[in-house]
C-alpha cells in the first residue's frame, strides 16, 4: 500500500476535474488518490467514478468549506503522508518524489510545498504560494516569487529548498500524524488563511516547513473566490486576525493586533477612494465577526516560549512599506 495519499477537494468543480483530474492519475503512480467531494450536485463524482475508477470517492453529506471539509474527508485515511491538491492543479511527471523525500530525509519537517507556477503563464510564479510563503510582522502575507501583486518570472533564482513560514493550501504534503495530531484545519476559518494557521501551529511546536522546488505544479488559481471578490476580503481579514490572536506570543499580541486593525482601517478607506465599497464593507464585518469570535481556543502543544520563538522568524518589518515606499518587487531583494 502506498505511503502517500493525494487528495483533492471537489465542491462543483467538474470542469476543473475534467482539465486538470488526468495529469494526477497519470503522474501520481506512487500514491493513492482520493477526491473528497463536499456534497457537490454537478455530476462530479458520477464522473470520476466512470472515468477514473482508480480515484477513491469520499463522499460527504455536504458543502463544510475548505477546512472541515478537508477535516472530516481526511479522518478515514491512514497514509503517512497526505498531499491536499486543489482541483485546479496540473502535476508534472516525478512530482511526488523530491516531496516525500524531503520529509524522510528529516523527521523535524513537518510539511512542504512545491513550486507553484501559473497554469495560464507557465514561466511566471502563481500567486497562492509561489516558491514559498513567507508573513510579515503584521500577519500579511507574501512568496518567494510574489510580493503583493507583482509576480516574478521563474528563472531558477529560488531552487533551493529552504525553511519558510507557510506552504500553500493549493499543494502541500504533510505528515498525516501531525495534522492529526494539532486537530487539522481550524474549522472556523471555512477558507483563506487556514494553511497558513496550520503551518504557524506547527512551528509553535516546534517543527520546521519547507520549500521543495525540485517538484513542480502549475497552479490556475482563483477557482473558488476571484481575489478581488467581497467574500475572500471579509474572510481574509477576518481570518489574518483571528490567526494573528491565536498564534501571536502574549507580549507582542494586542500591539499587533491595533496596528493591524489601523492597517486594515486604512485598506479600506483606499476601497472607498476605489469605488469598491463592497469591500470596504466587508473589511467592517470583517472587524465585527472577530469580535464576537471570542477568546482563541487553546491550541495543542503551544506554548509562549514556542509561539516567541516562532514569531521571531517572521520578517520583522511592514512587507505593505518595503513595496509601496522602498519600491521592492522581488523577493529576493528583501532585506534577511
Amino acid at each position: 500500500m502506498s505511503s502517500i495519499a493525494v487528495a483533492i477537494l471537489n465542491w462543483n468543480g467538474l470542469h476543473h476535474l475534467k482539465e486538470f483530474l488526468p495529469s494526477v492519475v497519470i503522474n501520481s503512480a506512487e500514491a493513492n488518490i482520493y477526491l473528497i467531494d463536499n456534497g457537490s450536485t454537478d455530476n462530479a463524482v458520477e464522473w470520476v467514478k466512470q472515468t477514473y475508477p482508480v480515484v477513491s470517492i469520499v463522499a460527504l453529506d455536504a458543502n463544510y468549506g475548505f477546512c472541515e471539509g478537508y477535516n472530516k474527508g481526511l479522518s478515514s485515511l491512514s497514509e503517512e503522508f497526505f498531499i491536499l491538491l486543489n482541483s485546479d492543479v496540473e502535476v508534472t511527471a516525478g512530482w511526488l518524489i523530491p516531496l516525500q523525500q524531503l520529509l524522510t530525509s528529516n523527521a523535524n519537517i513537518a510539511a512542504c510545498q512545491p513550486k507553484l507556477l501559473d497554469y495560464k503563464n507557465k514561466t511566471a510564479f502563481e500567486y497562492a504560494g509561489g516558491a514559498g510563503g513567507f508573513i510579515d510582522y503584521l500577519g500579511v502575507p507574501f512568496c518567494k516569487g510574489r510580493i503583493l501583486q507583482s509576480l516574478e518570472e521563474d528563472k531558477g533564482q529560488y531552487n533551493t529548498p529552504m525553511p519558510i513560514h507557510w506552504a500553500s493550501g493549493a499543494a502541500i504534503m504533510i505528515r498525516s500524524s501531525l495534522f492529526k495530531q494539532v486537530g487539522g484545519f481550524d474549522s472556523r476559518f471555512f477558507a483563506h488563511m487556514e494553511e497558513i494557521d496550520l503551518c504557524w501551529r506547527l512551528r509553535i511546536m516546534g517543527f520546521q516547513i519547507y520549500s521543495c522546488p525540485q517538484s513542480i505544479v502549475y497552479h490556475l488559481g482563483g477557482g473558488t473566490l476571484n481575489k478581488s471578490n467581497p467574500r475572500k476580503t471579509f474572510l481574509n481579514v477576518r481570518n489574518n486576525l483571528m490567526m494573528l490572536s491565536k498564534n501571536l506570543p502574549a507580549s507582542k499580541s494586542w500591539r499587533i493586533l491595533f496596528q493591524k486593525l489601523l492597517f486594515d482601517g486604512l485598506a479600506g478607506i483606499v476601497f472607498l477612494f476605489q469605488g469598491k465599497w463592497k469591500d470596504t464593507l466587508a473589511i467592517i464585518k470583517g472587524h465585527f465577526a472577530f469580535y464576537t469570535m471570542g477568546k482563541p481556543k487553546k491550541e495543542h502543544g503551544a506554548n509562549e516560549s514556542g509561539k516567541m520563538e516562532a514569531y521571531l522568524m517572521h520578517k520583522q518589518y511592514s512587507i505593505v512599506y518595503k513595496y509601496y515606499r522602498s519600491h521592492i518587487k522581488f523577493f529576493q531583494d528583501l532585506p534577511v
